[in-house]
Order: structure tokens, then C-alpha cells, then sequence
């Protein structure tokens, strides 16, 4: 199952938080390093929507011109 940006940005906001009210500092640095993770995460899910979407607009073009060749050759 894949997940979308919006989970993986709302787990790097908790471990943001959890990092600010972390008193101990290896608590906080680990809570850092999973924000860190989380973001990447996040932004990798962005990249993957965008792709997803930019292929579809191509596959979309694709099928119209061979669509209108097609309707030109019946003529």
C-alpha cells in the first residue's frame, strides 16, 4: 500500500513536536532524525503524485493523436 504525502508529512510534524518537548537529548535527536526521514519520505511521495500524473498527461496525448490518426485514415 502506498502512502501519500500527507501521512508521511503529518508523522514528520509529530516527530517535530515530540523533538521540542523531548527533554532529554537523545530523545531529541532521534525524534530529528525521524522528522528528517519522514520529510524525504514526504517528498518522495510528492515526486511519485507528480510523475504519476505527468505520465497519465502523456499516455492522455498519446491516445488523442492516435485517435485523430486514426479518424483521419477512415476518411
Amino acid at each position: 500500500m502506498s502512502q501519500t504525502f500527507e501521512f508521511y508529512d503529518s508523522r514528520a510534524r509529530e516527530a517535530a513536536a515530540e523533538a521540542e518537548r523531548a527533554d532529554l537529548v537523545m530523545v531529541r535527536e532521534r525524534a530529528l532524525r525521524a522528522e528528517k526521514t519522514w520529510r524525504g519520505l514526504a517528498a518522495q511521495a510528492k515526486k511519485v503524485e507528480r510523475d504519476r500524473v505527468k505520465a497519465e498527461e502523456v499516455r492522455a496525448e498519446r491516445r488523442a493523436a492516435e485517435a485523430a490518426m486514426l479518424a483521419s485514415s477512415d476518411s
